[in-house]
């Protein structure tokens, strides 16, 4: 199976709690159909961008990451490489390669899904068409912050950073990452 087809058939399948969410499944099912190239960073319209909301052992905290081009506290995640086959397996690739932690599992996903507008790698406008995936981490995992970030450190759950632009979505993904898949 293509990246492609796995992302189609995990946003087939999902059905998320919230109409909003329900929404943007179907708008990203739409760009998937109209998008081969949907999943590489080359469409430069919008690519497919794969995110992990990544909890502790406990549940109690989420890693999150101080975003050097966009300066604000968000989820790990990013690009889809040619190598991936899954936007599980994409998602937990990149929340491994920007936190250091080995032993992170995938728990559930989709669980949120975003579509941002970005300039990234390619360095053009485009838009980000995020699908977003919980992950836990191993009891007494420390984060190692990588080259990607500016700073990497754990959250309280209902505790977290100030968002004065009020665009993370961190609150709403939190939630519907607590939602567990039907």
């Amino acid at each position: 199976m293509t990246l492609h087809a796995d992302a189609v058939a995990k946003l087939t399948r999902w059905r998320p709690a919230a109409p909003d969410q329900e929404s943007l499944r179907q708008a990203f099912l739409g760009f998937l159909a109209a998008r081969p190239d949907a999943c590489q960073r080359s469409c430069a319209p919008g690519h497919i961008t794969a995110s992990a909301v990544v909890l502790s052992a406990t549940g109690e905290q989420v890693l999150l990451t101080l975003h050097p081009r966009v300066g604000a506290w968000l989820q790990l995640g990013g690009h889809c490489e040619p190598d991936d086959r899954t936007l599980a397996g994409a998602a937990l690739r990149e929340a491994v390669e920007e936190s250091g932690i080995p032993g992170l599992r995938v728990e559930s996903g989709p669980v949120h899904v975003d579509v941002h507008p970005i300039t990234c790698s390619l360095g053009v406008p485009t838009r980000h068409f995020d699908v977003r995936f919980r992950l836990r981490a191993p009891a007494g995992a420390e984060p190692v912050r990588s080259a990607e970030s500016l700073d990497l450190q754990w959250w309280p759950v209902h505790a977290l950073p100030p968002d004065p632009t009020g665009s993370s979505g961190l609150p709403a993904m939190l939630a519907a990452a607590s939602y567990i898949d039907r």
